[in-house]
């Protein structure tokens, strides 16, 4: 039964693969068969991998670039360069040193020792049979293909590979500061992504990465005491134990036997990911109609009852995402103690374990969105970041406080904190920088998570909260299993709204430039009043103003942006809304009449909602 369902699953998700409305789109495929055996004294590892890689391109290719990531984890790497030279390193990466009267951070990748670092070496790499040649440069393996690829035409890489787990530092690696002993993320060679703008081979310095989508089947062999979590679904549950068997099975392992080959598959999915430990505790929830949650964290005492209460707001979550952007795909997931504070990976995360239990249920709530917003819209991240981290922020946002005992009127407040200093502090770079190429690591994470975050906010705002979650579905339903790019977001709210929204994108992402607009004057003018509105900022927008009167009525109108050729549906239907000319973005100002005397007015504010990240609120707002 299981392998009829799985086949049901690979069919369903064939559909979906090039499920993609933008006209000759395409996306590589690969399927990877991996098995390893880890050597839990050492921390070495041994494994062999045979991988399809078919070609969908329209090009052919006489090259293709793996992943060695681990490689990143030693002296003098690309990853050590750029601790060393940020003028702000990740505080997990480097260290504070005294050196004389001054305090500097040192980076931990520089001090590694041999047995510490780690490294990812390549042996009898074939293609169909044959010896490839092939080079390493750093984290990236370039191979020359021994005959073309053509076309809609696969071939077959296979090889060995020889890795050592590094000590924790990021990510992945062994003995983290929680003393979970494997992080197992980015830890096999991975094939490079081919799209439509050509090889997207990266080296890693510990930010974004992009993959192909593809089916996993891998069986890892390791020490029978260590449980296992990760992507994909395991296949000898009955063998294993652990939690694992289905219900009325009794497993017992032969005391002869000193390891156990656990056998994952992963369908459609860009990355695997593991992470194994002695003392886990492996408990199960399940989502109603949904995935079932797999939660494996230490079985220590002083977290233990966080991550009970933990598992049942995970499954409300879980809920609150399927509802909102569509329904999770797979039918499991796992949360994971492990790696160095949160991060995604295909149908699993890794996160720290201990601290309090808002921490805890915040990061679940992040990276758990993630599987909507990178592992199944699987954006370029190291191109656009924001798409990922900002959307996610969004969702996380979103479900937290629908989960609330008190609502916040704007969950995403701390966002446009963020980034109103990121603006104020002269460090903002475009969101179309790579990730890789920000000057600091401050505004890019203020750039990626707060304002690709704000995008989604501010997009309600432009074309009203319904047209905002149609166009989160209707994103999720046409891009799925595919590559998005952030036309295809623009688009999508275009084709659901009927609104321009080009100049949006281009200014917001491409651009540094700011949103402010100001109150310039309110006057008398024969029993009415005069209002000056002023365009202080490069980015134009349009404009909701807001009148409260003395006597406690309230009005509000509404000033059309003249790119977006649309007018927003009144979002207050029991207040009074009057639309006025559109505002044209070459003129500085805009004057408007209200046919009541100025003494009859309590107040006068733009964007009452707060949901425009309007720089400098402090002239949005006139009071008597």
């Amino acid at each position: 039964m299981k392998n009829l369902l799985l086949i049901s699953f690979l069919t369903t998700f064939g559909i979906y693969a090039q499920n993609n409305p933008n006209p000759g789109y395409w996306q590589q495929h690969v399927d990877y068969k991996m098995e390893v055996c880890m050597d839990v004294k050492t921390y070495h590892y041994k494994g062999k991998q045979t991988l399809v890689y078919t070609n969908n391109s329209p090009d052919t290719l006489k090259r293709v670039y793996y992943h060695l990531f681990n490689n990143a984890f030693q002296p003098n790497s690309a990853m050590d360069a750029r601790v060393k030279s940020i003028v702000d390193p990740d505080g997990r990466m480097s260290k504070k040193v005294k050196m004389g009267d001054k305090t500097i951070q040192e980076s931990r990748i520089a001090n590694l020792k041999p047995n510490e670092i780690g490294y990812l070496k390549i042996s009898n790499l074939k293609q169909d049979g044959l010896e490839a040649k092939n080079k390493v440069v750093g984290t990236i393996l370039e191979v020359d293909l021994v005959k073309p690829l053509y076309p809609g035409k696969s071939t077959t890489f296979s090889l060995d590979f020889d890795g050592q787990v590094p000590i924790q530092i990021r990510r992945s690696g062994r003995n983290n500061i929680e003393g979970v002993e494997l992080s197992m993320s980015q830890w096999y060679p991975k094939m490079a992504e081919y799209d439509f703008e050509g090889w997207q081979a990266d080296p890693y310095i510990a930010r974004e990465f992009h993959g192909v989508w593809g089916n996993f089947d891998v069986k890892i062999t390791i020490d029978k005491n260590y449980i296992l979590g990760g992507s994909g679904y395991l296949q000898n549950g009955n063998q294993i134990g652990y939690n694992y068997q289905d219900a009325g099975v009794n497993v017992t392992i032969p005391k002869k036997e000193k390891n156990l080959t656990w056998h994952f598959i992963a369908p459609n999915v860009h990355d695997f990911t593991w992470a194994a430990d002695k003392n886990y505790i492996h408990d199960i929830a399940q989502v109603p109609n949904g995935a079932t949650i797999h939660f494996l964290y230490k079985n220590n005492p002083k977290i233990i009852e966080n991550w009970k209460n933990l598992q049942p707001k995970t499954v409300q979550l879980m809920e609150i995402y399927n509802k909102t952007i569509g329904k999770y795909p797979y039918n499991q997931y796992s949360v994971i103690q492990g790696g160095d504070g949160g991060m995604e990976y295909a149908m699993c995360t890794l996160i720290l374990g201990e601290g309090s239990f808002e921490g805890l249920l915040g990061v679940t709530a992040h990276e758990m969105a993630h599987s909507w917003f990178q592992h199944v819209l699987a954006t370029n991240e190291s191109k656009h970041s924001w798409m990922d981290e900002g959307f996610t922020s969004w969702l996380e946002n979103y479900g937290l406080n629908e989960i609330a005992t008190t609502k916040l009127e704007n969950p995403h407040q701390d966002s446009y904190k963020g980034y109103y200093s990121l603006v104020k502090s002269g460090k903002e770079q475009p969101q179309s920088t790579h990730s890789d190429r920000y000057d600091e690591n401050r505004p890019y994470s203020i750039s990626a998570y707060s304002k690709g975050n704000i995008f989604l906010s501010q997009l309600e705002y432009l074309i009203g909260k319904d047209n905002l979650m149609k166009t989160l579905k209707r994103y999720y339903a046409d891009y799925k299993f595919t590559h998005p790019t952030p036309n295809d977001i623009k688009h999508t709210a275009e084709k659901v709204s009927g609104a321009n929204l080009d100049w949006y994108l281009n200014d917001w992402t491409k651009t540094t430039n700011t949103i402010d607009y100001g109150i310039k004057s309110v006057n008398e003018d024969g029993g009415n009043t005069k209002i000056i509105f002023e365009r202080i900022g490069r980015t134009p927008m349009p404009l909701d103003i807001t009148v409260i009167y003395k006597d406690g009525t309230r009005e509000n109108f509404y000033i059309p942006n003249t790119l977006m050729r649309w007018t927003k549906e009144n979002q207050t239907s029991n207040v009074k809304r009057t639309i006025l000319e559109p505002w044209d973005w070459a003129y500085p100002i805009f004057e408007m009449d209200i046919k009541k005397d100025k003494s009859s007015i309590k107040s006068i504010t733009i964007d009452a909602s707060g949901l425009m990240a309007d720089v400098n609120r402090l002239n949005n707002i006139f009071e008597k």
